[in-house]
């Protein structure tokens, strides 16, 4: 196996190593001399030997050893293009399966790879054999994943595993005679296969394990889902003793990826599935739409072109077995869009739609929405599953269970929350109960013909009433974080009256920016256009924020993101500005007009925005911002034109103090930047208050406690 000295690795990377965020690395590289100097990359974004890193994180005690894990990664990333690096974790996979007596996928064996991904294999396949194969492969994939996190779109493993829960709950609620096959038309690199095998593996008794087939377009996915379930079903080991994976059982589930288009040419063609699982992509008008037009899959109605999602729902039910249970993931518009009203009223009308769940924003990606789980049945030929009378609609993008905490969504609350639903639903559905019956709040069972009007619109929140209970405890909660507001807007006002300002008319000292900037104490930086081809949305993990001037003036926070991967190609063509940890960012525009000190994770910066990276032994950057924040300093530095007024960066003005002094007024310019946002979010949580209290009392619900 080739030594890693050589391989370069990234400040994100040297982070993941230590364990730790990357703020604290670019902290290390500042305050320590002896930290190691860059071997390549930008200033942006350097790049350091693994070697030295090594060594220099053992010497400072912020790390006790490597995992060899660790040691093989910067070495597929040294492979710079993402079909090499997923081939060669393809085949080395498949090796490991092989060694394990379990054939995997032919096509990654027989790839041809450069002498520096085989060796990389060769490298994989040695550790796994002292690590475990599964847990070698996962560790890798996963990095692959957050890597190229913009042209990968997986689904997540919480989800996955409530599409399967609620696909396995419907089908034994139907009568279904278990799972024998279940397909997935876009499996990529397996995912929802996975959880669906894992499933399987708790629900089977004696019986044998289902088959599951998936179809992928992309050679390199395919090959990774046929190794990754591979690897999975035997547990990936390749020492003796070792406990089976959740998978493993007397008979093996049969596992069959083939590559190909599942709408255009579908390999899958005469196979028939008890489950469906999908995850289609979303808003691809190049689909097929001319050349099926008359294909037989189209049992209700020929789709449109703008609605590729219809297509993916038409084949998914034209895979099942009569009965059969297909869910998929789909975007929001999807339930509404005019274009697709006709088949949305067929799969009412045939019974084929059982229920919409609008799931929170942030499940998966795009994470800025809120996207919906379809589940749909296959109609019986003979008796068997009857046709719905009413279709349960589910809104958990605003129940309970679509909280959002410190670690994003609350994955079990939510999943106990959808199928609780579906299990009251089906239970409603077998006895011919109430509409209502047993169905927790933020859900409803609606009758067919109440959905089939003019639109058509399956939206869930258009259905779903909200409970007055859940309208008072939503009050409750606005007027606890009000006054929590108001309370530290009142301490922070106390702590600053206390301030004396000067009466005297001595003029302070000041310098411009670009005095500073000439005199090396800060680095003045612009920022550039970034990508039209920018993704929208809250930024996945491992991706980095894309900030524009229209993104502060429409709700002040980023709209887009890049990978960090492109995010480091584009500052090395210097075509990409991005802020780190400790700069101050500034915004050249009057009324988009903010100043900043960004923290925690890096920023890619549009035009009209500045970053300004002071030198830490000269310039407190508390103190720099606070002065490039003042409002007569933008005044006085404003440049009016016909069409806008921007300012001028480098005219502006910054007192000239010593450093310590300069600390001081730090901290009082960050004492008045927290009594800003405070008032501005007591003005917001005002606005809910009020809202919410108008609701209550427009529906008759006064009622004053205590004088």
């Amino acid at each position: 196996m080739e030594s890693p000295t050589d391989v370069p690795v990234t400040l994100a990377e040297i982070a993941r190593i230590a364990g730790v965020g990357r703020a604290a690395v670019s902290n290390w590289r500042r305050r320590h001399e002896s930290f190691p100097a860059p071997v390549g990359g930008t200033d942006a974004s350097p790049q350091f030997s693994f070697a030295e890193i090594e060594q220099w994180l053992y010497e400072q005690g912020k790390i006790e050893r490597i995992a060899p894990r660790e040691r093989l990664w910067p070495q597929y990333e040294a492979l710079g293009d993402r079909a090499v690096m997923g081939t060669a974790l393809a085949v080395a996979g498949a090796r490991v399966l092989a060694e394990a007596g379990q054939p995997g996928a032919g096509l990654p064996r027989a790839a041809v790879l450069p002498d520096a991904a085989a060796r990389v294999v060769e490298g994989t396949v040695e550790t796994a054999r002292s690590e475990g194969g599964r847990e070698t492969f996962d560790f890798l994939l996963s990095r692959w994943f957050d890597v190229h996190v913009r042209q990968i779109s997986t689904t997540p493993e919480p989800l996955a595993r409530l599409m399967a829960d609620i696909a396995f709950e419907v089908r034994s609620g139907t009568g279904g005679a278990g799972a024998r096959k279940i397909l997935d038309p876009a499996c990529g690199a397996g995912g929802l296969l996975l959880a669906a095998g894992e499933r399987s593996a708790h629900v089977r008794n004696g019986e044998a394990a289902p088959a599951l087939l998936g179809v992928e377009s992309d050679p390199t996915l395919a090959g990774l889902a046929s190794a990754r379930l591979g690897l999975a079903l035997d547990g990936g080991k390749l020492r003796g003793g070792e406990e089976p994976s959740p998978l493993g059982s007397a008979v093996d589930p049969v596992v069959d990826v083939r590559i190909g288009d599942s709408l255009r040419a579908d390999p899958c063609a005469d196979v028939r599935a008890d489950i469906v699982l999908c995850n289609p992509p979303f808003n691809e008008r190049d689909w097929g739409h001319e050349e099926l037009a008359t294909d037989m899959r189209w049992a209700y109605g020929m789709p449109p072109r703008t609605e590729p999602e219809l297509a993916w729902i038409e084949h998914a039910l034209a895979r099942l077995v009569p009965g059969g249970v297909a869910v998929v993931l789909l975007p929001p518009a999807v339930a509404s869009r005019r274009a697709g009203r006709r088949i949305r009223g067929a799969l009412l009308r045939t019974g084929a739609l059982r229920s919409v769940i609008a799931l929170p924003p942030g499940t998966a990606q795009p994470h800025s929405v809120s996207l919906q789980l379809w589940v749909l049945c296959a109609p019986a030929r003979d008796g068997g599953t009857s046709p719905a009378e009413r279709v349960l609609m589910l809104d958990a993008a605003t129940s309970p269970g679509a909280v959002r905490g410190a670690q994003g969504i609350d994955w079990p609350r939510l999943s106990e929350r959808v199928l609780s639903a579906v299990r009251a639903h089906a239970w409603a559905e077998e006895k011919q109960a109430g509409a209502g019956e047993g169905l927790p709040e933020r859900c409803v069972a609606v009758p067919v013909m109440d959905l089939l009007d003019d639109e058509t619109d399956l939206t869930p929140a258009r259905y779903v009433p909200e409970a007055a209970e859940q309208a008072r405890d939503r009050l409750r909660e606005s007027w606890g974080h009000l006054d929590s507001l108001l309370d530290e807007a009142r301490g922070l006002s106390r702590l600053l009256a206390r301030i004396d300002l000067s009466a005297q008319d001595e003029v302070a000292t000041t310098v411009t920016v670009a005095e500073l900037d000439r005199a090396h104490a800060l680095k003045l930086r612009t920022g550039q256009t970034p990508p039209n081809d920018v993704p929208q949305g809250e930024a996945p993990p491992g991706a980095v924020p894309v900030l524009n001037v229209s993104d502060l003036i429409l709700n002040g926070k980023p709209g887009g993101w890049l990978s960090e991967e492109e995010v480091a190609a584009g500052v090395r063509a210097g075509k990409l500005t991005v802020a780190e940890p400790g700069d101050v960012v500034l915004a050249g525009v009057e009324r988009a007009y903010r100043v900043w000190v960004q923290a925690d994770f890096p920023l890619v910066l549009g035009s009209q925005l500045h970053t300004l990276r002071p030198d830490p032994e000269l310039l407190d950057p508390s103190f720099l911002a606070g002065c490039l924040r003042a409002p007569a300093n933008m005044r006085q530095a404003g440049t009016h034109t016909s069409s806008s007024a921007r300012i001028d960066v480098r005219k502006l003005q910054v007192l000239q103090l010593p450093l310590a002094e300069q600390r001081s007024y730090g901290a009082g310019f960050r004492e008045l930047l927290a009594l800003e946002e405070a008032l501005r979010s007591a003005a917001s949580a005002g606005g809910e208050v009020v809202r919410g209290l108008g609701d209550g009392l427009a529906a008759g619900r006064w009622r004053r406690v205590g004088r």
